[in-house]
């Protein structure tokens, strides 16, 4: 059975210190879900901490703003319309370097993606 989620009316927000994670579909929205998929927003000159996902791979694209984005011991610059795949247990973290907020959409290819802090 498919699942429609209104990101007006569905409210799976995560406040963060660095921004915010709104939760679109995922074991805990649609338990017969095969994913995670939500957007991910991050404020001008803010990072979020480096981690990791133990059980899935994450695919990142970029709405607006720019980012370095630290994975391993690379860092990618990204900019909108750039996407970056991250293989499960890679070690990452975003750093923004735009005057305005990096917005994302993610995606994981777990129903529980699991988050470890580094």
């Amino acid at each position: 059975m498919a699942t429609i989620t209104d990101v007006k009316k569905e409210k799976h927000l995560l406040d963060m210190n660095w921004g915010r994670i709104q939760w679109l579909c995922g074991q805990d929205i649609d338990p017969e879900s095969e994913m995670t998929f939500g957007m991910v927003y991050i404020h001008a000159g803010e990072s979020n901490s480096r981690h990791i996902h133990p059980n899935c791979e994450e695919l990142i694209f970029v709405l607006s703003g720019e980012c370095d984005h630290t994975l391993g011991n690379e860092t990618h610059h990204l900019e909108p319309g750039m996407m970056l795949r991250i293989p499960r247990n890679i070690p990452h973290h975003a750093i923004v370097t735009s005057w305005e907020p990096c917005r994302m959409i993610i995606a994981y290819s777990a129903p529980d993606r699991q988050t470890i802090p580094e």
